[in-house]
């Protein structure tokens, strides 16, 4: 029996407002297996970006399991969290996030610097031609179009190796043709390494991509499909 790469039990998240807690996510539970790609789909405000947080360690549910590359998330203190996206989980948003500061190159190699590899740079170029940008390896990200910058991110995302990606939205801020690039770029580095992808979004013919397509309304699970 293959088991999940990512098991969400009865997860609950409530934040503090000045209103008062809000309940963003109401008792969870989802399970998603290795290689497998699943849409998260849903209106505004449905909790479908908090999910993907809860899964990354971004922000801890205040209730029930959460299980990422078999080790439970709960209790674990920053740095291992750290520790646990570093080297399994590569996450790619819907605003770029890259460092304006270094260049393509210097971003893309980030996440193995920090991990400590020292071919860094030469598996970052690697990674940078497989994207279609070694040409633009040594500029910095005010100098890329949106696409090239979210041509970065996704390579950066990838470039450890992990064993799962988590996609926020990742075309919206894109025009169509580049966003379906991208999309294009992400299924099929997916493919090839065989990561779990996990991906949010509001649009029905990228989540018809997927293996499978859960639906959030209110903070919950609504439907599940598989696509083929």
């Amino acid at each position: 029996m293959v088991k999940p790469v990512i098991a969400l039990n009865d997860v609950s998240l409530t934040l503090a407002t000045r209103a008062g807690p809000v309940e963003i996510l109401k008792r969870v539970s989802l399970t998603v297996d290795p290689a497998e790609s699943v849409a998260i789909v849903g209106p505004s405000g449905s909790g479908k970006t908090s999910l993907l947080m809860v899964m990354a360690g971004l922000e801890r549910a205040t209730g029930g399991s959460v299980r990422v590359t078999g080790r439970e998330l709960a209790g674990l203190g920053e740095d291992a969290l750290a520790l646990i996206r570093g080297s399994n989980i590569g996450i790619v948003f819907q605003s770029f996030h890259l460092v304006p500061t270094m260049t393509a190159l210097e971003n893309v190699a980030l996440p193995l610097e920090f991990a400590g590899k020292g071919d860094a740079f030469a598996e970052a170029g690697a990674l940078l031609a497989e994207v279609g940008l070694a040409h633009r390896a040594d500029h910095f990200p005010a100098q890329l179009s949106g696409g090239e910058q979210q041509r970065v991110a996704v390579a950066r995302a990838l470039v450890p190796r992990p064993q799962i990606v988590l996609a926020d939205e990742p075309t919206g801020n894109l025009d169509g043709p580049t966003g379906e690039h991208i999309i294009e770029l992400l299924f099929d580095l997916q493919r090839r390494r065989q990561a779990t992808l996990v991906l949010v979004t509001h649009e029905m013919h990228l989540a018809g991509r997927c293996a499978r397509v859960v639906r959030m309304a209110d903070g919950k699970i609504a439907s599940e499909r598989a696509t083929a």
